[in-house]
């Protein structure tokens, strides 16, 4: 339906996407849940299609694009591979868009092609074992010593660090005055002191990798920097702000995977000697998810279109998170719902989607944060 409101090119994208995860994603999601391996193949084949070069300067390999077109891709992305889906979100949303948006001309010569091609793949190392929503309380430290910055502390949750080349990190030159003293480094992978320690357990999302990384005496030379010193929370705050979108569009991706394998499985499935589609009860969930669903998306467009036309688009991208999330959630939910005792176990889709839809409540700002943003914004009226 929202179909409608897609330019030519949008659609042309979301088909080329769309038949790709439907393809080469979907039959493969399964067992990267299982192994928990990072899904090298398909990373080759999103990058293959062109799809990491997305928002990124043509003069350093990218293609350029929208936010919208940003959105369509990660959506049928997550349609396919939530796991996949966070693997090129954390890769191109945060990491190649934060250096795409503030490296200098000889950061983005260095890294951005590499970036594009997939052959250097990006984490976005923010997160502390103390500083979650509270981004300002990083403990990181950055000590400027002659032409360098020497880093110490650790992160936690980042994404994609067990197979980064390169890191996009944030530090503090000065604790006391928090947020106010942040300065965004590029750190190579193979930076001496740098360690790495891939995470296990999670719920969800398990084709991407989840790390601790720690630096211990890390010298990152001062070329290294992106912006001016004590500049890192704006410039991290513009990035999540656009990022938050890509995040939307994931949730709303995982919400019709669940949505499409319900419907399958109610027109499949007989009880009481009719197919579960035809109980009203069943109807009435199918009508819900339909229409949350569409809302979701709608709210994402709206926000990547605010985006484009240079707009304010903050509350909008967090009123768009905020939402899809929840309906991700819910939506993966009521599939299981519906599949009965068959939905709650592996392999069957919903079971998976269930579990990897938890996650969009939480990255890239919890959903009480959402409501911060929303609120302040709404209120300040």
């Amino acid at each position: 339906m929202t179909d409608l409101l897609l330019t030519e090119e949008e659609k042309i994208l979301q088909s080329t996407v769309r038949d790709f995860a439907d393809k080469v994603l979907a039959p493969r999601a399964a067992a990267y849940d299982q192994s928990g391996e990072f899904p090298a193949d398909n990373v080759a084949g999103i990058a293959g299609l062109g799809l990491f070069g997305l928002g990124i300067d043509e003069a350093y390999g990218g293609s350029g694009g929208t936010a919208r077109q940003g959105a369509i891709v990660v959506e049928e992305l997550a349609r396919g591979c939530a796991g996949t889906s966070t693997v090129y979100v954390a890769h191109q949303s945060l990491a190649a868009h934060y250096i795409n948006m503030f490296g200098s001309d000889e950061h983005k010569q260095k890294y951005l092609p590499g970036m594009v091609t997939a052959d250097t793949i990006a984490a976005f190392a923010l997160t502390e074992p103390g500083a979650g929503s509270d981004a300002a309380g990083i403990q990181t430290t950055a000590t400027r010593d002659g032409d360098d910055y020497v880093l110490n502390g650790s992160k936690i949750f980042i994404t994609n660090a067990a197979e980064a080349g390169v890191l996009v990190v944030l530090a503090s030159l000065d604790l006391s005055l928090r947020s106010k003293a942040f300065v965004a480094l590029i750190v190579d992978g193979d930076t001496p002191g740098l360690t790495i320690t891939p995470m296990h357990g999670k719920m969800g999302i398990r084709a991407s990798s989840t790390c601790e990384v720690f630096f211990d005496n890390c010298r990152v030379p001062i070329a290294n920097r992106m912006g001016d010193e004590y500049e890192g929370f704006k410039l991290t705050m513009d990035v999540l702000n656009a990022s938050r979108i890509g995040i939307a569009a994931q949730a709303v991706g995982i919400a019709q995977a669940a949505y499409e394998e319900a419907v399958k499985y109610a027109k499949q499935r007989e009880a009481f000697g009719k197919h579960l589609a035809d109980h009203q009860g069943i109807q009435w969930m199918i009508a819900d998810m339909a229409t949350e669903v569409e809302a979701a998306r709608l709210l994402v467009l709206q926000a990547a279109t605010l985006r484009d036309q240079g707009m304010p688009f903050v509350t909008e991208a967090s009123m768009a998170k905020l939402f899809a999330s929840r309906v991700a959630v819910e939506t993966a939910d009521k599939a299981v719902q519906i599949h009965g005792g068959v939905g709650y176990f592996s392999p069957t889709t919903v079971e998976r989607l269930y579990r990897d839809a938890k996650i969009t409540e939480i990255y890239e700002g919890t959903s009480e944060v959402q409501r911060m943003i929303i609120s302040r914004s709404v209120l300040a009226d």
